[in-house]
């Protein structure tokens, strides 16, 4: 029987088509729920890969979620996700192929805004095409059903949630066993890892409206001012994480946009922040988010005075990611096949406690919506050059990180890690065939 590291030495495909489809992708990115093209894009592949037919593919879940379904014989059904949709960010990486492309943001009332793939979405997607190019071509090394998502909307953490309960994914294609998902991260490139237990953290944002009175700049005295108001909420928001989470937990409670105001001699009738906090474990989760709004609703009232009616602030969501946890047994699954993969190559190399992602995931929905356990694995995309020379210096909190304007990926081996962790993962669950299937749904 072929290893897998030989099944994808002999299957993979040349991957400069890719690196051309990548550099595409690069230059047209889609905010949440826009990403028609996208699909289009994906969907045109697919359905071309081995002169068509391989795959049935099943499109508008949700949105513009995607999937496709290559049934091939009696095994566990392994569902493979990519998300697709892009930030509103001005792309500053100086590339040939960087994006200038501009879009309104539905979530901040059709502003334009610049648009850019700066969490590396454009290479999942990519990843995944030549993967299911792989899987296809290597139909007679494995056993089972092979489904892939490419999921719309992650970032505002509705992608997930919507192609389930809305678009009906699991009506339109099998249950699958286990699910994996997996992101490119600012590591060196090359570097691919999974780890068990907690991958993400929870995070939950919201909009906080905070109320004042109006005066001229001159009569301070009679008014209410929501810009200082909003100042004593920053500050004393801060001492939710420093003194009263404990040292060795986690929580991180950012204030990551203010707004008041618009004139020099006026003090504004009203503030707006908007905030983020995550946590790693459930009961930190809700403690904090207690406290955030305890504080704000405190200093709220202490601006107040007798006569300061409607100064109740109001806190509205915007999202909420849940946690991400990698199942035990079908971590030990992708372990198994990263070493044995990996650890031959050159040019890559497998690491079992790779960090956890420092952003939030709503990949998990696809798992738990259905029972089933999942698992997430990362991998690098920082240039060497940059990386080497950055950590030779001391200075690798420089390297741009997700969602950083400046944040860009060396295509290969980036691209080679990301195509050949997908396959290698769907092998080791096929490979072995209903012994896997058992012992991760029991397990």
């Amino acid at each position: 029987m072929a290893t897998i590291t030989q099944i994808i030495q002999t299957h993979v495909p040349d991957l400069q088509p890719y690196e051309e489809l990548y550099k595409h992708f690069h230059s047209h990115p889609e905010l949440s729920h826009q990403e028609s093209a996208t699909a289009a894009r994906i969907s045109q592949h697919l359905s071309t890969l081995g002169g068509g037919g391989h795959y049935t593919i099943h499109a508008s879940l949700g949105g513009h979620g995607l999937a496709a379904v290559l049934p091939n014989g009696p095994g566990p059904t392994v569902l493979l996700r990519a998300d697709m949709d892009a930030l509103p960010v001005l792309e500053a990486t100086g590339l040939p192929y960087a994006s200038t492309d501009r879009a309104r943001d539905l979530s901040d009332g059709g502003v334009e805004k610049p648009v850019m793939h700066a969490c590396g979405h454009d290479m999942h997607v990519t990843a995944l095409l030549a993967a299911a190019e792989t899987l296809a071509s290597a139909r007679a090394e494995w056993k089972g059903t092979l489904v892939l998502v490419f999921q719309p909307a992650e970032e505002r953490a509705e992608g997930a949630r919507r192609m389930v309960e809305e678009g009906g994914l699991y009506e339109r294609v099998p249950v699958p066993d286990v699910l994996v998902g997996a992101h490119v991260m600012p590591f060196r490139s090359g570097v691919i890892g999974v780890r068990g237990g907690l991958v993400a953290s929870s995070a939950d944002s919201f909009e906080v409206h905070l109320p004042g009175r109006q005066s001229h700049a001159s009569t301070p005295h009679t008014s209410l001012d929501p810009i200082l108001l909003a100042a004593h909420t920053i500050i004393r928001l801060q001492t939710i994480v420093a003194r009263e989470v404990d040292p060795l937990d986690f929580a991180v409670v950012t204030v990551s946009a203010i707004h008041a105001g618009d004139r020099e001699n006026i003090i504004p009738a009203s503030a707006t922040l908007k905030l983020n906090i995550r946590a790693a474990k459930p009961a930190t989760r809700d403690r904090v988010l207690k406290s955030v709004r305890r504080i704000i609703r405190a200093e709220a009232m202490a601006t107040s005075d007798e006569g300061g009616e409607g100064m109740e602030p109001r806190i509205e969501g915007i999202n909420a990611f849940p946690f991400l946890y990698n199942d035990e047994v079908s971590t030990a699954v992708l372990q198994d096949a990263f070493a044995g993969h990996f650890g031959g190559r050159e040019w890559a190399r497998f690491d079992a406690e790779i960090p956890r992602l420092q952003g939030s995931e709503d990949f998990g929905l696809l798992a738990t919506s259905v029972g089933r356990p999942s698992c997430f694995f990362l991998y690098g995309g920082v240039e060497h050059e940059v990386w080497d020379r950055l950590e030779g210096e001391g200075r690798l909190a420089e390297v741009p990180g997700n969602h950083s304007p400046g944040f860009r990926l060396q295509i290969r081996p980036t691209l080679d890690v990301g195509v050949e962790g997908y396959v290698a993962a769907a092998l080791g669950f096929f490979r072995e065939g209903k012994v896997v299937k058992e012992r991760v749904v029991e397990g």
